[in-house]
């Protein structure tokens, strides 16, 4: 079985409601420039109406799936998913889900010693205290295996 990529994984946190709401409104789009917009004399050609139905229908559509992928993935991170959601609502161009993207928190761990949730920058779990990688002994900091110093402080590191 191929295993999925970031994408396609991605795209399944998108909640069912988005994807009705989103539905309905690239339908209720495409009636409104076909249907409505053709009564009037002075539309532009119904190929022109029809571009244009698309267009704003699948914008409309996906801005609408981006709201829902927040909603999902907030909670995901532990951040406040009510407020991030209203955020990415009220915030206008778009300038919700740009901060959302730009502020939100890496996806935590679980610890391997007692299954709780470490953030990925974390040495220690703040559960149960478990030594979560390398550390350097004199700043504390995140050292790889490969490292002859620490890159942060200049310590030699032991082996």
């Amino acid at each position: 079985m191929k295993p999925e990529t970031g994408f396609a994984s991605e795209i399944k946190i998108v909640p069912h409601w988005a994807w009705v709401t989103a539905a309905i409104f690239f339908v209720a789009v495409q009636w409104i420039f076909l249907v409505l917009m053709g009564g009037d004399h002075n539309a532009p050609p119904a190929g022109v109406r029809l571009l244009l139905g698309l267009g704003a229908g699948a914008l409309i559509g996906c801005y609408i799936l981006l709201i829902g992928y927040v909603n999902r993935d907030a909670g995901r991170r532990d951040m406040n998913r009510t407020l991030w959601t209203l955020v990415a609502i009220f915030v206008t161009n778009g300038m919700g889900l740009i901060l959302y993207f730009i502020l939100r928190r890496p996806i935590a761990t679980a610890c391997p010693q007692c299954g709780g949730a470490v953030q990925t920058n974390f040495n220690y779990c703040p559960n149960c205290n478990y030594k979560l990688g390398l550390s350097c002994p004199q700043c504390q900091r995140t050292v790889s295996f490969n490292d002859v110093y620490c890159p942060y402080c200049g310590t030699a590191q032991r082996r």
